[in-house]
Order: C-alpha cells, then sequence, then structure tokens
C-alpha cells in the first residue's frame, strides 16, 4: 500500500489537511482524542481514539499503532500544540516507525517557550512589543510599558491550563498588580510576560505569515489576513483573505534561520500604528485553522509535508493568488450578526463580504459533506451538555 498519513487532530484544519491528501490518492487515517469532523470525512479511511496529546503515552500510542496497522514510514501531520510539543520531545523513537517533520525539541522549544522566542527575534531584527518579566510583585512597579498591557504565560498551553486564560489585560497599574497576584497563585510569576497591548482601531488586523522551510530556508511563502474572528478581538478566524506581505516576508526571512526552521510554520504579525512596524506575535510550529486557504490559492502545504518527508522533491510555488477568502459559515455567521450588535460594522458590508468571489467554505465540499453536518450536530450537542 501507498504511504498514508496520519492526520493528529481532526478539527477544521485537520479535515483541510485530510482533503487535501486524500484528494491526491494518498491514505489517511485521523487520531483525535474525540470523535471529530475529520473522522466523518470520505477521505478519512480509518479513525482512531488517541490519549491526551500533551501525555508520553501519546508517543506510545503512536507507535503501537505503527506497528498494530503496519503503517511504517507514514507521514504525521499535527493540528495541535500540544502534539507538536509531544512529537518534538519523542522525535528519535519515532522516526523509528514514521516520517516526521516536526523539528526536535531543540528548535521547538525556543519558539513554544516565549522568553526565548522574544529574545530570538530581537536579535534577528524582528520587531516585538515592549517586554517585561515580572518576578517580585511585593515591589513597585516601575516599568516603562504603558497601559493596556497584557500578560501571558511564558509556555502558553501550561498558563492556560492553569489561569484558565490565554492573558490578562490590565488597564492600569491597579489591575496588574492584581492580575500578577491571581496568577502568582498557581503559576510562578518567572513563567509569565508582560507586553504592552498593540493598539488597534479595526483596520490594523493580525497578519498571519505562513512558510515551508528547510534548515531555516524559506522555500515557498503565503499569508493572508483575519477579517473577522471570535471573540471579537485576539480571536479565532472566522473570515479571512489572502494578501500579499512583503514587510513581513522580508522580517521572517532572518527570523525563521535564526530557528534553523524545517516545515510549515505561521508566524503571527500586528502592525504598530504608533510606529508604523508589524511586530512578532507568536509563531505555531504547523498549520494553521485556516490552511485551507492557502492551498485555494496554489499553496498546498500539506502534500509539500507528505513529498517532502516521502523524499520526492516538491515544487515549491513561487506566487500565490490573492484577494481569495476562507469563510467558517458557522461560526463566521454567528459572530457576524454579534459584531453588527456591537456597532463594529454594517449589516449591508456583512452580506457584501460573503457574497464576494472566490470563498473558500470550511466546512462544506460538494463532494464531501458530512463533516460539515457533523460540525452543526457537534454545536447542538455542546450547548445541550452545557
Amino acid at each position: 500500500m501507498r504511504n498514508g498519513a496520519i492526520i493528529i487532530e481532526g478539527h477544521v484544519q485537520g479535515l483541510s489537511n485530510t482533503r487535501a491528501l486524500g484528494e491526491a490518492g494518498i491514505p489517511i487515517y485521523v487520531v483525535d482524542k474525540i470523535k471529530c469532523i475529520a473522522a466523518h470525512s470520505k477521505y478519512c479511511q480509518k479513525y482512531i481514539q488517541c490519549p491526551d496529546y500533551a501525555s508520553d503515552a501519546f508517543a506510545d500510542f503512536l507507535m503501537e499503532l505503527a506497528q498494530k496497522e503496519q503503517i511504517q514510514d507514514w507521514v504525521l501531520i499535527p493540528s495541535n500544540d500540544h502534539a507538536v510539543m509531544t512529537l518534538s520531545k519523542h522525535k528519535s523513537c519515532l522516526e523509528e516507525y514514521y516520517n516526521v517533520i516536526t523539528p526536535g525539541w531543540e528548535i521547538i522549544q525556543n519558539i513554544y517557550d516565549k522568553s526565548r522566542l522574544l529574545t530570538i527575534a530581537e536579535s534577528a531584527g524582528v520587531p516585538i512589543p515592549a517586554t517585561h518579566y515580572f518576578e517580585d510583585i511585593a515591589k513597585e512597579i516601575n516599568t516603562e510599558l504603558s497601559f493596556p498591557v497584557l500578560t501571558k504565560g511564558r509556555f502558553g498551553l501550561s498558563f492556560y491550563k492553569a489561569t484558565g486564560k490565554k492573558a490578562f489585560l490590565a488597564n492600569n497599574e491597579a489591575e496588574l498588580k492584581d492580575h500578577l497576584n491571581e496568577i502568582e497563585s498557581v503559576l510562578p510569576l518567572n513563567e509569565t510576560f508582560t507586553q504592552e497591548m498593540i493598539p488597534t482601531d479595526g483596520t490594523n488586523k493580525t497578519i498571519s505569515y505562513t512558510a515551508f522551510c528547510t534548515n531555516g530556508d524559506i522555500k515557498t511563502h503565503w499569508a493572508g489576513v483575519k477579517l473577522r474572528e471570535h471573540p471579537l478581538q485576539f480571536g479565532t478566524a472566522t473570515f479571512t483573505k489572502s494578501i500579499e506581505a512583503e514587510e513581513c516576508h522580508r522580517q521572517s526571512i532572518p527570523l525563521l534561520k535564526a530557528l534553523n526552521y524545517t516545515g510549515v510554520c505561521e508566524v503571527e504579525y500586528l502592525l504598530d500604528p504608533r510606529t508604523n512596524e508589524y511586530k512578532l506575535i507568536e509563531i505555531n510550529a504547523r498549520t494553521w485553522l485556516w490552511v485551507e486557504l492557502a492551498k485555494a490559492c496554489g499553496v498546498d502545504y500539506a502534500k509539500l509535508i507528505y513529498d517532502f518527508n516521502n523524499g520526492n522533491l516538491p515544487e515549491f510555488p513561487q506566487s500565490y493568488e490573492t484577494d481569495y477568502y476562507w469563510r467558517n459559515p458557522v461560526t463566521d455567521t454567528v459572530y457576524g450578526i454579534m459584531g453588527f450588535f456591537k456597532g463594529r460594522y454594517s449589516m449591508k458590508d456583512y452580506i457584501s463580504s460573503i457574497r464576494k468571489p472566490n470563498i473558500t467554505n470550511a466546512l462544506f465540499q460538494k463532494r464531501d459533506m458530512m463533516p460539515g453536518w457533523m460540525y452543526i450536530v457537534s454545536l447542538f450537542s455542546f450547548f445541550k451538555n452545557r
């Protein structure tokens, strides 16, 4: 049988990767902690429930799966940060069974430890938001940070698990002290950092610059912008657009070289209107939620990963289509209506946007409709259980 691919986590981006490879005739297994929407794709040959991605048991599960299913040298494509970390830490063992594009921990830790990433970015000449590291809140908070500020975890996943929040927003010194006290009750402060929040008037949106690299050299790239998201600021994309992002490309060249990165990654930037600089927000060492839009524009990252890991030198695209769109019809409808009532945009503008040509539907495709319907069913189950 032809070498296939294991899609790890089968939510929206996992579904996109399943379809991209399935359309090319590549065998696909989907592994997830729950029955995910990609498991319902006609391209999914087998769905297997797995342990928690963040556990050593997940690595053991993958190795046992390779032996049980006799799928030596299949490609592992993670869609989840916890999975990325586990694959990187167990890379040498997993490579006895699979083709693993995820870099080893010596590289991944420089991305998922935000303090390391920020230091590397500054050394590479990439602008970052003003940042401060607090260790003792008993002392007077006397920094050059301008409020409002965001306090986040150096390790975002463990920070969220400990605090239940991705970040704490403080509008003044008193709020910042309260937040630091609250955080310190569950997590050491040296595992956090505090940054100025880049002001936004709604026109400076988050830019996703994405690339396929080998040893830090960018072979192809693609960029898009979040036009709508949930929550309505700093959230998950619901409506996006492909764009040129030359400044982000220029900045990413030395950054990814310094990281010595191999594989696909997403580098997020936000324009600071005070300095007119694109400042680094974070890097995801994997494909991202709306990777389907890159494929629609001519950069099929899932297929590039597969070909590269199977020793077939990919034809790396040197250009891509712009002014193409991607939309999650469910979340964009719900949060689009919310945005209208909050005065973010007019209903006329919203309706006009969803009538644009070249819109990729995140869920429903004529040849593979079931995952979209199961997405809606899962939402009903979620609200019913709540």
